[in-house]
């Protein structure tokens, strides 16, 4: 293949355009978040009531975090089929369905009867949207980050990929901050209406990103390769079946690396808020709040990390952040134990804002790296969602078991965030150091 190197590639979008495609993710970013999340808090704080209220409590919660994990289910199956179109079609088409699609399910959410009113099709109709969501969210994260890191001078792509990546934290800031201010409502009228709200507030999120999104271009890998394809006048083979036949092994290894950073992250903002409130009896308002903060100083630690990766490399980053985090994993627990907001904030800064944000910064850079660029979509996108069902999807489902398990006790979920986090730093050490590549060139 004959190919511009990556430098050459990025000067063809000036320092304007760059600036509006990591906007344009960021955004798309904090929509997708806000919408996942929504549903994560909204399954730990109201869905067992309004949609399980016919079994016990325990139950009911179980339930809540299994259509939780459906989401992630579906995802690998959105990132085969919005792989193949972003790597065929192009990158900007994709994004444009999937964050209008993402958009639509999330309103429809808010829309849904409850099991009062419909009887057992309110949970049926729960589990088709949260599919639906976890499909289009398959394949909207790789391409998100697939445009930003191969836009980027090579040089910025580890500073340039980890700003779009805490569209995680300000969609779960906004889910948060909304949900903060609904919970203040009267039991009776946050379960009747209130929390249809935060779902129904991400159609004007959507709107802005659908208009940010439609003034971008194609990255300059992209156009490069579809010149390169008119020249040869060749049927490409499907990318999904070439990186899968030709590059299993980046994908195996991304699932194993993701078990290191969605598995506390996940535990933090979904099963901790639960356990909190339902087992420490911690308000909900000062559990909210301890997230948000969470979510505050995540912006200058990605920046910090994606910026030192650049340095120092991914893989470095990588090991560091999955080590610290199984470090902090029974700490996160003692510290959440003691019911004050400070020592609690500290908790999440240890185990969130070091351990995670170092690992979560470094992710866009080194998960597109891994893979050429006919086939980058496809398998950035499948070996994430594939990594994403057992290590994000079931984390809370997982935790609440193992806690109930053993009397409601916490030891044996911080142990498996240790273990989970271990997994992780192996796959760290086995993989390649990515961050001199040439975005252009096939990987061989």
């Amino acid at each position: 293949m004959s190919a511009i190197s990556s430098e050459t590639g990025a000067k063809q979008l000036d320092k304007a355009s760059i600036r509006r495609v990591v906007i344009s993710s960021w955004i798309g970013n904090t929509i997708e978040f806000y919408d996942f999340l929504l549903y994560g808090l909204a399954s730990a704080l109201v869905f067992s009531k309004i949609f399980f209220p016919t079994i016990s409590p325990l139950a009911a919660m179980l339930a809540s975090f299994a259509t939780f994990g459906v989401g992630f289910i579906a995802r690998p199956l959105g990132g085969i089929f919005f792989g193949h179109m972003g790597d065929t079609l192009g990158r900007k088409i994709t994004l444009l369905i999937t964050l209008g699609g993402m958009g639509v399910s999330t309103f429809l959410v808010g829309c849904l009867p409850t099991y009062e009113q419909i009887g057992v099709w309110a949970p049926i109709f729960l589990v088709i949207l949260r599919f639906m969501q976890g499909f289009l969210v398959g394949g909207e994260w790789g391409g998100a980050m697939l445009m930003v890191v191969e836009s980027a001078p090579p040089n910025r792509r580890g500073l340039l990929g980890a700003i779009p990546q805490t569209g995680g934290f300000s969609g779960q800031l906004l889910a948060t901050g909304v949900f903060a201010f609904m919970v203040m409502l009267p039991e009776d009228q946050l379960l009747s209406w209130g929390w249809r709200i935060p779902f129904w507030l991400s159609v004007a999120l959507v709107i802005l990103g659908l208009y940010m999104r439609r003034r971008l271009d194609e990255t300059p890998v992209f156009q490069q390769i579809q010149k390169e394809q008119k020249k040869e006048k060749n049927k490409e083979p499907s990318p999904v079946i070439e990186v899968i036949k030709h590059q299993w092994r980046s994908i195996v290894l991304i699932m194993f690396l993701r078990l290191a950073e969605s598995v506390p992250f996940f535990l933090a903002t979904v099963f901790a808020v639960s356990y909190a409130t339902s087992t420490l009896n911690v308000e909900r308002q000062t559990i909210l709040n301890v997230v948000m903060a969470t979510c505050v100083i995540s912006f200058a630690t990605h920046a910090f990390f994606g910026a030192l990766s650049d340095k120092v490399g991914r893989r470095p980053i990588y090991i560091f952040g999955a080590l610290f985090s199984a470090a902090m994993a029974f700490p996160f627990f003692w510290l959440l134990e003691s019911g004050s907001f400070f020592l609690m904030v500290l908790g999440y800064m240890l185990l969130i804002n070091i351990g995670h944000n170092s690992i979560n910064s470094v992710q866009p850079s080194f998960f597109t790296e891994l893979f050429g660029p006919k086939v980058r979509y496809s398998g950035a996108s499948i070996g994430a969602q594939l990594g994403a069902i057992v290590a994000g999807g079931f984390t809370p489902f997982i935790a609440k078991s193992l806690s109930a398990a053993f009397n409601d006790g916490w030891v044996p979920v911080a142990t498996y965030v240790v273990i989970a986090a271990l997994i992780g730093c192996i796959a760290a050490i086995r993989a390649p150091e990515t961050s001199k590549r040439d975005l252009t060139k096939d990987v061989e």
